[in-house]
Protein backbone atom coordinates (compact mmCIF):
# COMPACT_ATOMS: atom_id res chain seq x y z
CA UNK A 1 0.00 0.00 0.00
CA UNK A 2 1.44 3.14 -1.24
CA UNK A 3 1.82 6.26 1.42
CA UNK A 4 1.90 9.57 0.08
CA UNK A 5 0.89 12.58 2.63
CA UNK A 6 2.39 15.59 1.76
CA UNK A 7 5.98 16.95 1.54
CA UNK A 8 5.22 19.65 4.22
CA UNK A 9 2.34 18.09 7.25
CA UNK A 10 1.69 21.30 9.08
CA UNK A 11 -1.56 19.47 10.86
CA UNK A 12 -2.22 16.43 12.16
CA UNK A 13 -5.43 15.42 13.30
CA UNK A 14 -6.10 12.41 15.42
CA UNK A 15 -8.96 10.25 15.90
CA UNK A 16 -9.16 9.49 20.16
CA UNK A 17 -10.84 5.91 20.95
CA UNK A 18 -8.77 2.98 19.20
CA UNK A 19 -6.18 5.82 17.71
CA UNK A 20 -4.54 7.53 21.09
CA UNK A 21 -6.72 5.54 23.87
CA UNK A 22 -7.97 1.88 24.39
CA UNK A 23 -11.29 3.62 25.98
CA UNK A 24 -13.12 0.28 25.66
CA UNK A 25 -13.40 -1.09 29.18
CA UNK A 26 -14.94 1.75 30.43
CA UNK A 27 -17.14 2.27 27.38
CA UNK A 28 -18.39 -1.33 28.30
CA UNK A 29 -18.18 -1.09 31.61
CA UNK A 30 -20.88 1.88 31.07
CA UNK A 31 -23.16 -0.29 28.48
CA UNK A 32 -22.79 -2.83 30.98
CA UNK A 33 -24.71 -0.53 33.89
CA UNK A 34 -27.02 0.54 31.15
CA UNK A 35 -27.88 -2.70 29.92
CA UNK A 36 -28.67 -3.75 33.67
CA UNK A 37 -30.82 -0.49 34.43
CA UNK A 38 -32.53 -1.18 31.61
CA UNK A 39 -33.24 -5.04 32.54
CA UNK A 40 -31.93 -6.22 29.36
CA UNK A 41 -28.66 -8.33 28.51
CA UNK A 42 -25.56 -6.73 28.61
CA UNK A 43 -23.10 -7.28 26.06
CA UNK A 44 -19.49 -8.85 25.80
CA UNK A 45 -16.63 -5.91 25.93
CA UNK A 46 -15.45 -7.65 22.12
CA UNK A 47 -18.82 -6.92 20.89
CA UNK A 48 -19.26 -3.35 22.46
CA UNK A 49 -15.75 -3.01 20.51
CA UNK A 50 -17.25 -3.65 17.32
CA UNK A 51 -20.02 -0.77 18.16
CA UNK A 52 -17.96 2.18 19.00
CA UNK A 53 -17.17 4.32 16.27
CA UNK A 54 -19.78 6.55 15.14
CA UNK A 55 -20.73 8.05 18.19
CA UNK A 56 -22.96 7.63 21.25
CA UNK A 57 -26.28 7.78 20.32
CA UNK A 58 -25.02 5.12 17.48
CA UNK A 59 -23.33 2.74 20.17
CA UNK A 60 -26.47 2.76 22.66
CA UNK A 61 -28.74 2.32 19.56
CA UNK A 62 -26.60 -0.70 18.70
CA UNK A 63 -27.03 -2.02 21.86
CA UNK A 64 -30.51 -1.80 22.44
CA UNK A 65 -31.20 -3.11 18.85
CA UNK A 66 -28.84 -5.75 19.17
CA UNK A 67 -31.67 -7.74 21.47
CA UNK A 68 -34.70 -6.16 19.07
CA UNK A 69 -36.28 -3.35 18.68
CA UNK A 70 -35.66 0.25 20.14
CA UNK A 71 -38.45 2.34 20.40
CA UNK A 72 -37.75 6.64 20.94
CA UNK A 73 -38.97 6.18 24.47
CA UNK A 74 -36.03 3.17 24.91
CA UNK A 75 -33.39 5.29 23.59
CA UNK A 76 -34.44 8.37 25.29
CA UNK A 77 -33.80 6.04 28.72
CA UNK A 78 -31.28 3.79 27.76
CA UNK A 79 -28.89 7.67 26.27
CA UNK A 80 -29.51 9.56 29.89
CA UNK A 81 -28.24 6.28 32.02
CA UNK A 82 -25.65 5.84 29.75
CA UNK A 83 -24.48 9.33 29.97
CA UNK A 84 -24.64 9.08 33.68
CA UNK A 85 -22.63 6.40 33.92
CA UNK A 86 -20.27 6.51 31.55
CA UNK A 87 -19.16 9.90 33.87
CA UNK A 88 -19.00 8.18 36.35
CA UNK A 89 -16.21 5.87 34.94
CA UNK A 90 -14.78 7.93 31.99
CA UNK A 91 -10.88 7.39 31.92
CA UNK A 92 -11.39 5.15 34.81
CA UNK A 93 -10.00 1.90 33.37
CA UNK A 94 -8.46 3.82 29.66
CA UNK A 95 -5.34 3.26 28.47
CA UNK A 96 -2.67 4.79 26.28
CA UNK A 97 -1.28 3.27 23.44
CA UNK A 98 2.32 2.41 23.52
CA UNK A 99 3.61 5.38 21.08
CA UNK A 100 1.18 8.16 21.79
CA UNK A 101 2.94 10.25 24.10
CA UNK A 102 6.36 9.91 22.70
CA UNK A 103 4.92 10.51 19.17
CA UNK A 104 2.91 13.53 20.22
CA UNK A 105 6.42 14.98 22.08
CA UNK A 106 8.17 14.83 18.52
CA UNK A 107 5.23 16.77 16.72
CA UNK A 108 4.96 19.44 19.57
CA UNK A 109 8.85 19.81 19.51
CA UNK A 110 9.27 20.31 15.56
CA UNK A 111 5.98 22.83 15.84
CA UNK A 112 3.45 20.85 14.27
CA UNK A 113 -0.05 21.74 14.74
CA UNK A 114 -2.38 19.24 16.31
CA UNK A 115 -5.80 18.81 16.72
CA UNK A 116 -8.47 15.86 18.34
CA UNK A 117 -11.07 15.08 16.18
CA UNK A 118 -13.51 12.50 17.77
CA UNK A 119 -17.32 11.49 17.69
CA UNK A 120 -17.74 11.64 21.49
CA UNK A 121 -19.34 14.53 22.93
CA UNK A 122 -18.01 17.05 24.26
CA UNK A 123 -19.14 16.31 27.86
CA UNK A 124 -16.48 13.48 27.80
CA UNK A 125 -14.21 14.23 25.48
CA UNK A 126 -12.27 17.44 27.39
CA UNK A 127 -12.38 15.44 30.74
CA UNK A 128 -10.92 12.18 29.18
CA UNK A 129 -7.81 13.98 27.22
CA UNK A 130 -7.01 16.14 31.03
CA UNK A 131 -7.21 12.42 33.28
CA UNK A 132 -4.68 10.78 30.22
CA UNK A 133 -2.63 13.45 30.40
CA UNK A 134 -3.14 14.55 27.29
CA UNK A 135 -5.44 17.61 26.42
CA UNK A 136 -2.45 20.18 26.30
CA UNK A 137 -0.93 18.90 23.38
CA UNK A 138 -4.17 19.33 21.33
CA UNK A 139 -4.38 23.06 20.28
CA UNK A 140 -8.12 22.37 19.21
CA UNK A 141 -10.62 20.10 19.79
CA UNK A 142 -13.34 18.72 17.24
CA UNK A 143 -16.00 16.50 19.59
CA UNK A 144 -19.26 14.81 18.01
CA UNK A 145 -21.39 17.65 18.74
CA UNK A 146 -18.91 19.94 17.92
CA UNK A 147 -20.74 21.10 14.84
CA UNK A 148 -23.83 19.32 12.63
CA UNK A 149 -21.93 16.52 11.34
CA UNK A 150 -19.96 13.54 12.90
CA UNK A 151 -17.58 11.64 10.89
CA UNK A 152 -17.57 10.55 8.10
CA UNK A 153 -18.91 13.10 6.86
CA UNK A 154 -16.00 15.73 6.19
CA UNK A 155 -17.31 18.71 8.50
CA UNK A 156 -15.47 17.98 11.47
CA UNK A 157 -12.14 17.75 10.19
CA UNK A 158 -12.53 21.09 8.01
CA UNK A 159 -13.60 22.79 11.18
CA UNK A 160 -10.24 21.80 12.89
CA UNK A 161 -8.15 22.73 10.08
CA UNK A 162 -10.32 25.91 9.83
CA UNK A 163 -9.93 26.77 13.48
CA UNK A 164 -5.69 25.38 12.98
CA UNK A 165 -5.18 27.81 10.12
CA UNK A 166 -4.02 25.48 7.66
CA UNK A 167 -5.70 24.01 4.13
CA UNK A 168 -6.56 19.84 4.23
CA UNK A 169 -3.70 19.70 1.78
CA UNK A 170 -1.22 20.70 4.28
CA UNK A 171 -2.96 18.47 7.62
CA UNK A 172 -2.77 14.82 7.71
CA UNK A 173 -5.69 13.05 9.99
CA UNK A 174 -4.76 9.44 11.67
CA UNK A 175 -7.26 7.30 12.94
CA UNK A 176 -8.29 3.65 13.15
CA UNK A 177 -11.47 3.39 11.00
CA UNK A 178 -13.47 3.62 7.79
CA UNK A 179 -14.99 6.72 9.37
CA UNK A 180 -11.50 8.55 9.52
CA UNK A 181 -10.82 7.40 5.97
CA UNK A 182 -13.95 8.55 4.72
CA UNK A 183 -13.81 11.94 6.35
CA UNK A 184 -10.16 12.42 5.17
CA UNK A 185 -10.68 11.41 1.93
CA UNK A 186 -13.99 13.75 1.49
CA UNK A 187 -11.98 16.73 2.83
CA UNK A 188 -9.68 16.09 0.62
CA UNK A 189 -6.46 15.05 3.15
CA UNK A 190 -3.93 12.58 2.95
CA UNK A 191 -4.86 9.33 6.12
CA UNK A 192 -2.86 7.18 7.70
CA UNK A 193 -4.57 4.42 9.76
CA UNK A 194 -3.46 2.32 12.73
CA UNK A 195 -3.57 -1.36 13.15
CA UNK A 196 -4.28 -1.74 16.80
CA UNK A 197 -8.16 0.05 16.73
CA UNK A 198 -11.45 -0.73 16.40
CA UNK A 199 -12.51 -0.45 13.37
CA UNK A 200 -16.18 -1.21 13.52
CA UNK A 201 -15.15 -5.15 13.13
CA UNK A 202 -13.88 -4.17 9.75
CA UNK A 203 -10.51 -5.62 8.54
CA UNK A 204 -8.45 -2.19 8.85
CA UNK A 205 -6.54 -3.78 5.84
CA UNK A 206 -9.20 -3.67 3.83
CA UNK A 207 -10.43 -0.08 4.48
CA UNK A 208 -8.70 2.79 1.54
CA UNK A 209 -6.16 4.91 2.81
CA UNK A 210 -2.90 5.88 2.92
CA UNK A 211 -0.49 3.76 4.65
CA UNK A 212 -1.18 1.37 7.82
CA UNK A 213 0.67 1.88 11.33
CA UNK A 214 1.26 -0.66 14.03
CA UNK A 215 2.48 3.00 16.44
CA UNK A 216 1.81 6.19 15.82
CA UNK A 217 5.99 6.31 16.02
CA UNK A 218 5.93 5.22 12.48
CA UNK A 219 3.94 7.90 11.41
CA UNK A 220 6.96 10.24 12.48
CA UNK A 221 9.06 9.91 9.59
CA UNK A 222 6.31 10.69 6.66
CA UNK A 223 5.10 13.96 8.66
CA UNK A 224 8.79 14.84 9.68
CA UNK A 225 10.60 13.89 6.81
Amino acid sequence: MAMHPPAAVRAVLFDLDGTLLDSIPDLSEACHRMMLELGRAPHDIEVIRSFVGKGMLNLVRRCLSEHGTASEADMERAVAAFQRHYADVNGAATLLYDGVVPALQALRERGVAMACVTNKPTAFTGPLLARMGLADYFAVTVSGDTVAEKKPHPAPLRHACALLGVTAEQALMIGDSANDAEAARAAGMPVLLVTYGYSEGMPVDSIECDGLLSSLVEALPRILG
